[in-house]
């Protein structure tokens, strides 16, 4: 039996009416979920304001309803608590509601512009080559030692969060390495977690659409580094002018690492190929099967977290040299005639820079690079223009196309686009808003030897349309075509 009062341990709280000893059966923040003696956490969102559904909550049989501000009806045996920050109340009490389970993990979050899933994703792949039970809380997948489940956000809310944590800790589980978003850690939805360490990757543009501007984003993930425990460490990559930035007011033990600057932890790239990077890690020299400097700092951020987290040398070293890429992250193929087909997740304008420019960096300047990219709808539009202008720029044909358009008008986004573009690049450009005919040309504009980049989508599987998600994979869609040239 839980009572109201213990999950109510460590909130804010303004004001009381009614009994906080009641049993509760369920916490929940969808008042559509709602059964007998629930507790209903009224959370204003960015589409809705849950104080709009006290009504039909109690109605539904909630025994208790958290608020920010009280409603006028007050209803005999219910218990409405007041609190300052709705937010933040339900993340405290979700931890409290699953007995606080990532107190007992060692819990560890990925934070940055790029990299998040790659970084966190190989870290749950090599932690459990090496033997242990682990748990993986990214934006494709969820994993709970060896039993997947389906990601909906990069951060998912604070009860699904404390949930999945909990059934780690049932399974066994003594590390599990978490995506952690701007959007969640703003939502609040990482509060009350406690968590072992903490990884920054990068910062670039991106979410301005939700964030102000780009000093407010980079201040929220911040506050991911201010709030970590004495009893964490905080690793950051000094390459990026943010990294010191992260660093500033955290408690927890700072280390650094670096591909061009002084860090705790060094990397240099002796070779740079299709099949993979020869890499240089603080003296000891591995073969990784990842490709680019970008996963250079990936593969680096990996070796110190198994580092700090214990792990011996050696074996982090030999466990490094068998992993594999994340699906649609630099996902590539080569053809029997031998046309290089690349997808990757790459929706910024710094991630498309540095596939571009990896890419750029392997070929031998004899073959065509076909790149094929949009943007998404309903999200920031002032990086359009900028994807534009390093797509042309750095490609030798450009297709431009949809993403997932959502309400958007995809004409309208592939214009804004097109804007960024110089004079120079304007013969290499073509527009056609039909993905899957984008890709089919740039399949059939590719000779023997050339590469075509498909960006923007990466792992998805669907595209998101007027409110509707039709079956769509890049990966797939692109090597189809190929295979039917190739007849």
């Amino acid at each position: 039996m839980i009572l109201l009062k213990d999950i109510l341990y460590k909130v804010t709280i303004e004001k009381v009416i009614g009994n906080t000893s009641v049993a509760v059966t369920n916490l929940e923040f969808d008042s559509r979920n709602i059964g007998l003696n629930d507790v209903f956490v009224a959370v204003r969102g960015t589409q809705t304001d849950g104080h709009d559904f006290i009504k039909m909550a109690t109605n539904k049989g909630a025994i208790a309803i958290i608020c920010e501000v009280l409603p006028d009806m007050i209803i005999n045996g219910i218990t409405y608590v007041q609190v300052v920050d709705a937010q933040r109340a339900l993340a405290l009490m979700a931890a409290n509601y699953y007995e606080n389970p990532s107190e007992a993990i060692k819990l560890i979050g990925v934070t940055g512009t790029n990299g998040k899933t790659t970084v966190s994703s190989l870290l749950y792949n090599l932690f459990k080559a090496a033997g242990y039970e682990v748990g993986l809380l990214s934006t494709v997948r969820i994993m709970v030692g060896n039993e997947e489940h389906k990601a909906t956000h990069t951060t998912p809310d604070s009860l699904t969060i404390n949930k999945y944590l909990r059934d780690m800790v049932d399974a066994g589980v003594t590390y599990c390495f978490m995506e952690v978003s701007s959007h969640g850690i703003h939502q609040k939805r990482t509060e009350g977690l406690h968590f072992a360490g903490g990884i920054f990757t990068n910062l670039s543009h991106d979410h301005l659409d939700y964030h102000k501007d780009f000093a407010e984003y980079r201040d929220v993930k911040k506050k991911f580094f201010d709030q970590l425990p004495k009893t964490a460490f905080a690793l950051v990559n000094t390459d990026d002018k943010n990294g010191p930035v992260m660093l500033q007011n955290t408690r927890a033990k700072k280390y650094t690492y670096a591909l061009k600057s002084y860090a705790d932890y060094k990397v240099q790239i002796l070779e740079n190929q299709f099949t993979g990077l020869l890499l240089k890690i603080n003296n000891s020299e591995l073969w990784v099967k990842l490709i680019g400097s970008f996963n250079a700092y990936n593969m680096l951020a990996i070796y110190a977290t198994a580092d700090l987290l214990g792990l011996e040398t050696l074996e982090i070293l030999q466990l490094m040299s068998t992993l594999e890429s994340v699906d649609g992250r630099f996902q590539y193929r080569v053809s029997p005639t031998n046309i290089t087909s690349i997808v990757d997740y790459a929706h910024t304008p710094d991630a498309l820079q540095n596939v571009l420019e990896t890419i750029n960096s392997i070929r031998t300047g004899n073959e065509e690079l076909i790149t094929v990219v949009g943007c998404g709808g309903d999200r920031d539009t002032q990086k359009r223009p900028k994807m534009g202008q390093i797509a042309a720029a750095l490609s030798t044909k450009v297709i431009f196309t949809n993403d997932n358009p959502r309400s958007e008008d995809p004409d309208t986004i592939i214009k804004q686009i097109e804007a960024g573009v110089s004079p120079e690049h304007y013969k290499k450009i073509i527009s056609i808003t039909d993905r899957k005919q984008a890709i089919k040309t740039a399949c059939q504009l590719a000779k023997d030897g050339d590469i075509i980049l498909v960006a923007g989508k990466g792992h998805e599987t669907y595209q998101e349309i007027k409110g509707e998600r039709f079956d769509f994979d890049d990966f797939k869609i692109v090597n189809e075509y190929i295979n039917a040239l190739n007849k």
